[in-house]
This record gives structure tokens, sequence and C-alpha cells, in this order.
């Protein structure tokens, strides 16, 4: 098995995935084996498939997100590894994920949570608020990503692999530069220490040498501490773990007092669905989101609908 999973790995690192879906493939093929007596994949089809994944939904009650996560790394692997006919592909019954309204915080709810955060956190969660960035490209913002001057931040391969260009807060203006200034003096003590260095994606390390030292490419919210790289083995500083600003948020919702489900990904809900209510155009709306077809950000427009698509109860009639 042991094998098998590196060699999912190495496909994974050829085709540029990201460290988390690499690891949730090789989880979801250690898990499809294990399941079927550790039987090789290539002695396997489309009967074991359906299986595992109904065996995720009745069994372990996953979500219908879980259970499609399960099945693209299985068809990775028969595909990109076992380099195996998949036409029973279609045989395979898929999950459908339930079509939900996004739980959304009002204005006052959105600066009560925020009010209940202090420093780096403040800043990250005012972003997600005020520029609608998702958690993990906020936290992987480097530094050549703002530009103060013209109030923007460019989202570099983004979901689905897209960049694209939002808006930065005037209000956030001066506080980033605090921010950068932290993030300095912390790159320049690495440098001194003999480190500095800065994971950089795709081949950038190889064809530019010295770029992983340099301050455009550091990120705006480094961790306290280095680590080592999980992939090449060296220790360098990385961005502050995502975990931090998501339990920091869950803790400022209760706090708080909002009772709603509220989480990091809320404050991106909120940013278009009051982007919207104040009257922007829902094609610039999906632009600042990144959302690929404005199918998806009209969603958002439930907002308008209020009072059930906006009738009148006959219980308000004087």
């Amino acid at each position: 098995m042991s094998r098998l999973l590196e060699q999912v790995r190495e496909a994974v690192r050829t085709r540029h995935y990201s460290i988390r879906t690499e690891e949730a493939y090789i989880r979801w093929t250690r898990e499809y084996i294990l399941f079927c007596g550790k039987r090789h994949p290539s002695e396997l089809g489309a009967r074991e498939v359906s299986a595992f994944i109904s065996h995720l939904a009745v069994a372990r009650k996953v979500s219908a997100s879980t259970q499609t996560q399960a099945l693209s790394a299985l068809l990775f692997l028969y595909r990109e590894v076992l380099s195996l006919p998949i036409g029973w592909v279609d045989d395979v019954e898929r999950a459908k994920k339930p079509q939900r309204l996004p739980v959304v915080f009002t204005r006052e709810e959105a600066r009560a949570v925020l009010c209940h955060l202090r420093g780096e956190l403040w800043l990250m969660a005012s972003l997600l608020y005020g520029s609608g960035l998702r958690l993990m490209e906020c936290v992987r913002l480097r530094v050549k990503d703002l530009d103060l001057a013209r109030g923007e931040i460019i989202v570099r391969d983004g979901k689905g692999g897209k960049d694209r260009v939002t808006v930065l807060p005037a209000s956030l203006v001066e506080h980033l530069r605090r921010q950068l200034e932290t993030a300095r003096a912390l790159h320049e003590l690495d440098l001194r220490e003999g480190f500095g260095h800065v994971y950089l994606p795709y081949a950038l390390a190889r064809k530019y040498p010295s770029a992983d030292r340099e301050w455009c490419w550091q990120y705006v919210f480094p961790a306290r501490h280095r680590s080592v790289d999980p992939r090449s083995g060296r220790e360098q500083r990385h961005h502050v773990a995502e975990t931090v600003l998501q339990k920091a948020v869950k803790r400022a919702v209760r706090a708080a007092g909002v009772e709603k489900p509220g989480s990091c990904h809320t404050f991106r809900h909120s940013f278009a669905t009051h982007m919207i209510e104040r009257g922007s155009d829902i094609r610039t709306v999906q632009e600042l989101l990144g959302h690929a077809s404005v199918e998806t950000t009209q969603i958002y427009t439930h907002v308008l609908n209020r009072g059930g698509r906006g009738v009148k109860s006959p219980l308000d009639d004087e």
C-alpha cells in the first residue's frame, strides 16, 4: 500500500495540487483500500467504488461534499495514477449537495464580532468581511499582493486556480502598514539567523533561486515560529495557521451573543450580501468574489426577498 500511496503523492505534486488536496487524496485512497480488504485498486472497479461511497453516507453519515471529495480522490487514483479506463464512472451514483441559504451576519452583528477580536486576528477577520476573502486566501496573502496606494488586493491562485482583484478597505490601510512593519522585522531576524526562506508555488524556487528570501514574497501574516516544510524538508517561516483565526472567530461569535452558527466564511457571505443590499451590481460582486458563474452569486439576492419573497403577511394588516 505504501508504494501506491507514494505514487498518488507524486502524481498530485506533479500537477501542483495544494498540500491539503494531497493529504485528502492519500487519506481517501488508504481508506478505500482498507475498506476493500487491502486488495489492490487495479483489481476493483465501479461496484467497489459505489459500495465505498455508499458506506460513507450510510455508516459514517458524511456530508455530500465529503462524498464528492472521496469520489474525486478515487477517480484521480484510477485516471492519473493507475492509468486505467474509467468508463464505469457514470454508473457511480454521486451525492447531491443540498442547496442551502448562507448564514449571514447583519452589519451590527459583524461589527460586534469584530469588536471581540484584537490585533492580527482582528485585522484578518476585517479583511474577510471588508474584502470578501476566503479564509485561506487571507492567511496566504503575500506582501506583493497588497496595493495600498490603489486600495486593491490581488488574490493569487484562488479557488479554481484563478487570480482576481478585490477591494482593500481604506480603513485598514494604516493597520496593514503596521502589520507589514511587524512582518518585516520578523523576516529580517530570520535573515540574520541564516533563514528567511518562504514557500514558493510551482517551480519558482528553481527558476528564481533567491526569490524565496526576498521581502515581496513573504507572508503578510507570518507564523510566530519557523517550521519544517513537509515537502522540501527545510526550516522556514510559514503563514499563520488558519485554525488560529477559526477558533478566535468562533469565540468572538459566542462572546458577541450572536445566535447564528457563524464562522470565518460567514464574513465572506456577509460581504457579498451587504454589497448587494447597498446597490452594487451583481456582476461586480461576482468578480470581487471570484465566482465562475453569476448563478453562484445570485444566492445572495435572498436578502432582497424579506418576509417570504417580499410579500406582506396578513397578520400585519391593520
